[in-house]
């Protein structure tokens, strides 16, 4: 089964907004086992946008559209799809009732283009749209099948889950068996590194299937099958994710799709374990990594950003002739590191201290290059970690990606504390 997606809106062509509902409704689609083999993005035009249904039409069995339901004269995305099906349109009494009830209780009147939300194409199914006013649609002729959904993320995301994921399983899907998956998630290694370690696993699949995504820091694994039942499903799935544990031993922190600071937090909570951070070139990105998942409070001691040489001095006790002075190691250093994340651990007398210093960009700091951090870990009544590193990108992706190697290496020594 194959599936294209049609973005509508010029302000997409124009770049004023990021199509990210291309991402997730691919994403989603993948995971019931569609393929999507085109996206496409046409603005507010109505020949063009028949244009572009009259080509997906001749290349997927179904063609979802996002955006142009509102209420202006340029949101043609209904008229374009019932001019192309040769059908035409009516007003969703559901929706209309909905429309009138919004503004009567805000004691507005409604103008007569808002009218255009409720508009639905017949022989269609209207697809409710709980965030928002205008009402999706969806429907079927020879063979194709085409849904459309609102263009604000908030509106579409919560419509293809709760209105076309059980439309295209009633009426499209019916003879497929269902998609079972799994997402196996990395750290500490990049995709390629990772590609090519599972590269035998990856040329020979067949079923389960194995398809890999990077972000900075991390790589998620989804392998996925279809079965007739969950039980059989996951069989297949625990016995090739075992053989991917087997590959990689020590980078694979989960298999579910969780990042690895909620990861740790779990892992420390459990364990009754406290910590703490002092960072340099990240700014804070530790703690505000760790702070953004619930619970961490059980385990979060504090932190200190000391950006500058006077700061880790006065405020982390990191002596001023290890900071400056011709022979000095300098704060961009495995030495401050060191002396950072133990003294922020004895001063906030937690389990574990973290640090991180290093040249971020977008200039050179002290003779060093850009990308170049280290970062400590220290630990009660055991011995302290430090690695360098050497980090490609930009200043914000020098700072993600040394978060998550901190992250990584703390996943690393937490493990080892388990065991």
């Amino acid at each position: 089964m194959k599936a294209e997606i049609i973005a509508v809106g010029t302000e997409l062509l124009l770049g004023q907004i990021v199509n990210t509902n291309a991402q997730f409704l691919s994403r989603e689609l993948a995971g019931m086992g569609i393929d999507v083999y085109y996206q496409t993005v046409v603005g507010d035009n109505l020949s063009r946008l028949k244009e572009a249904l009259q080509l997906s039409s001749a290349r997927a069995d179904i063609v979802i559209l996002s955006g142009g339901l509102g209420p202006t004269q340029d949101d043609l995305t209904k008229e374009a799809v019932a001019e192309y099906l040769g059908t035409k349109l009516h007003y969703d009494r559901l929706a209309l009732d909905k429309l009138e009830r919004f503004f009567q209780d805000r004691s507005k009147p409604m103008t007569e283009n808002n009218k255009r939300q409720a508009l639905a194409i017949d022989g269609g199914t209207p697809l409710d749209n709980e965030t928002g006013l205008a009402v999706g649609n969806a429907v079927s002729k020879d063979g194709r099948h085409y849904i459309m959904l609102p263009g604000p993320p908030k509106e579409l995301i919560p419509m293809f889950q709760q209105e076309v994921k059980p439309w295209l399983l009633q009426h499209v899907l019916t003879d497929e068996l269902p998609i079972y998956s799994k997402m196996l998630k990395f750290a500490g290694i990049g995709e390629s590194a990772l590609d090519d370690r599972l590269t035998d696993l990856i040329t020979g699949q067949s079923d389960p299937t194995i398809a890999l995504y990077a972000k900075d820091g991390e790589v998620t694994v989804r392998i996925s099958t279809k079965a007739d039942s969950e039980l059989k499903a996951m069989e297949k799935l625990d016995q090739l994710q075992a053989e991917i544990e087997a590959i990689v031993p020590d980078h694979m922190y989960a298999s579910q799709d969780v990042p690895i600071e909620q990861v740790i937090v779990d892992l420390m909570a459990d364990q009754g374990l406290t910590l703490s951070a002092a960072e340099s070139c990240t700014g804070g990105l530790v703690m505000e990594t760790l702070t953004s998942i619930p619970g961490s409070a059980t385990m979060l001691r504090g932190g200190v950003v000391c950006y500058t040489n006077e700061m880790k001095h006065k405020l982390v006790n990191v002596p001023l002739h290890l900071l400056e002075g011709e022979n000095a190691a300098g704060a961009v250093s495995a030495e401050t590191a060191e002396v950072l994340c133990e003294q922020i651990r004895m001063i906030t007398d937690s389990d574990f201290g973290l640090s991180i210093t290093g040249v971020a960009g977008p200039g050179y700091a002290e003779r060093k290059p850009i990308g170049l951090v280290y970062i400590g870990i220290a630990e009660r009544g055991k011995k302290t970690e430090v690695h360098e590193l050497h980090i490609k990108g930009n200043r914000e992706t020098i700072r993600v990606r040394a978060t998550k190697a901190l992250l990584y290496r703390l996943w690393r020594r937490l493990k080892a504390t388990e065991q």
